[in-house]
């Protein structure tokens, strides 16, 4: 999408933003002491907010880095901005970070029943590790454990 930017979470304004994606987006949302925790962790810890000329906070992304690997924690899109690319937009930030910072590979977790995240994964060359039966409440659902490498980055992975 033309004219989006992504950057680190800033302020307070951006967090609460960032909270309410979150509730219209997850059954079970972060809450704000989680956050908190994840912005006193620097070192490991990033979010990174998706901005459009529309809208002040589109979308974000928290991930960690630990030692040579990122872990996405949560992607979301505002309901009103999805499909258009946004989230793709997100990932790419990341799998750039995480290049940038030297690790090999990017793990994350994904409903089986989120279809839409699932095509977006599988389209940016992400592959099935393993399943993690139950993983998810309210609704219970599995989780696929997924990965892709992160080092020698082309704008497509699968061309």
């Amino acid at each position: 999408m033309s004219g989006a930017l992504v950057e680190a979470l800033s302020g307070d304004g951006d967090l609460a933003d960032v909270m309410e994606i979150d509730r219209v987006s997850f059954s079970s949302p972060w809450t704000p002491e989680m956050y908190r925790a994840e912005q006193q962790n620097p070192g490991v810890s990033s979010i990174v907010v998706l901005r459009i000329p529309e809208c002040r906070v589109a979308g974000y992304c928290s991930y960690w880095f630990v030692v040579d690997e990122i872990h996405v924690n949560n992607v979301a899109v505002r309901p009103e901005y999805r499909r258009r690319g946004l989230g793709t937009r997100l990932v790419e930030r990341v799998l750039e970070d995480g290049r940038r910072r030297g690790a090999v590979r990017v793990l994350l977790e994904v409903r089986s029943a989120n279809l839409a995240a699932r095509q977006l994964y599988e389209q940016m060359g992400f592959t099935v590790l393993g399943v993690r039966r139950a993983y998810y409440r309210e609704p219970v659902d599995d989780a696929l454990m997924l990965s892709r490498d992160i080092q020698n980055l082309e704008s497509n992975p699968n061309a």
